[in-house]
């Protein structure tokens, strides 16, 4: 187990959200103001395993992951740890593997996959969906 340098880095790593990040709520609010609905945070039980999406269009097959920059190695801002390295970037690989996974899950179950980075306005992300949810 992993022991937390500092109370102050403890209650930082407790803050961290799994759902509802301000990216995912901009993204969510923009879809609705669309006229879309959806449900958020949705267990999907596939016969290759489970997968949680952020945002799920349920009748048209479209699951959307709100992905941040630093959680999952954004090609524009993911940067390489500079402290505890021999923790971060094994966990950073974990995640992006992870994410190939369920993409691969839901891809094999007739799913269409939309990842938006968190840098994405709401606007772009959300014309992705529709362009997903329209084909």
């Amino acid at each position: 187990m992993l022991t937390p340098t500092s109370s102050g880095r403890s209650r930082n790593l407790a803050a961290i959200r799994r759902s509802d990040t301000k990216p995912e709520v901009a993204l969510r609010s923009t879809l609705h103001r669309r006229g879309l609905r959806f449900r958020k945070d949705h267990r999907l039980d596939l016969p290759g395993g489970r997968v949680r999406p952020d945002v799920v269009f349920t009748r048209r097959k479209v699951a959307v992951f709100v992905d941040g920059c630093f959680w999952h190695v954004c090609p524009l801002h993911g940067r390489e740890p500079t402290s505890n390295e021999w923790y971060w970037t094994p966990k950073l690989r974990r995640n992006v593997e992870r994410d190939r996974q369920a993409d691969a899950i839901l891809w094999a179950a007739g799913w269409a996959v939309v990842r938006i980075w968190e840098h994405e306005s709401p606007d772009e992300g959300a014309s992705r969906v529709q362009a997903a949810i329209q084909s």
